[in-house]
């Protein structure tokens, strides 16, 4: 080594340019890392993969959307495979099939009617699958003795007030950003009315139809938010989902949706049997 430190100098300039080499590897491995945060619908040049050469391996990088379509919890047979619904703003729903009437005009759970060959509580599940949501609920009185293994029940909040419990008690359990809420006995609503809904919400912002001046609140979607009027009408002496919606409207929590006198049909609700017969 010389007294002017030159070979040492050389030496460190050495390990500087190793250190700077690998400080831009771990930079990159970092954004690498970090790339959920990114907002891919606006950098399209990002959208696909990115990859890191490092001999003959490669990292494969995918956008945020595309891990949640692939790595999606939701891959069980109670999705599908399909696309989940999830919104533009990171907003992800779950949905509720409200199952606790209690038939006494049917004489008879209502649930296991048959239409057009099949229960109506199948119908109906078959429905919310399609539209591959966060999470699936059954909400009843007590749990039904049709409830698919892979579907989680969710009882009433006692006493049970009918489907304001129901919606109370699955607002408190969900873990997704809004509940779409759809009523067994309702077996003509369609996959595209529902979607044309999720497509309404915004965040904190759920959708109610409404028709002839009444919300039809067992075929809509509630923000989390949501919770906090419905356990208010719990510990009230007015237990009406017309009054709750109203509230939530009012507070700016729910969006009134104008229903059409085309999709009028698709709000059948099914008190008995001659229901069914009429169409």
């Amino acid at each position: 080594m010389l007294l002017d430190g030159s070979r040492h100098c050389a030496r460190g300039a050495r390990i500087l340019e190793r250190s700077r080499r690998f400080a831009r590897k771990d930079s990159l491995r970092r954004k690498i890392a970090l790339d959920g945060a990114i907002d891919w619908t606006e950098r399209p040049a990002l959208r696909g993969r990115l990859s890191l050469h490092k001999g003959q391996g490669r990292v494969r990088v995918t956008s945020q959307r595309h891990r949640d379509e692939d790595l999606s919890p939701q891959s069980s047979p109670l999705c599908g495979g399909k696309k989940r619904i999830l919104s533009p703003a990171g907003m992800n729903i779950s949905a509720a099939l409200l199952a606790g009437g209690e038939s006494r005009r049917m004489g008879r759970d209502k649930a296991t009617i048959l239409f057009r060959g099949k229960a109506l509580w199948q119908i109906q599940l078959d429905l919310l699958r399609a539209l591959n949501p966060k999470e699936i609920f059954v909400s009843a009185r007590t749990d039904p003795v049709w409830r698919p293994a892979d579907v989680d029940f969710v009882s009433d909040i006692p006493l049970s007030r009918g489907p304001l419990s129901g919606l109370a008690a699955s607002l408190d359990r969900m873990c997704g950003t809004h509940l779409l809420a759809l009523a067994v006995d309702m077996p003509l609503m369609s996959e595209k009315y529902l979607r044309h809904l999720c497509d309404k919400i915004e965040p904190h912002v759920g959708v109610v139809p409404r028709i002839h001046g009444r919300a039809e609140p067992l075929a809509a979607i509630y923000p989390r938010e949501a919770a906090t009027e419905f356990q208010g009408a719990l510990a009230g002496t007015d237990f009406s989902l017309q009054t709750v919606t109203r509230l939530l409207v009012e507070s700016g929590k729910l969006r009134e949706v104008a229903i059409t006198e085309q999709e009028q049909s698709l709000f059948l609700n099914v008190n008995q049997l001659s229901d069914l017969q009429s169409v």
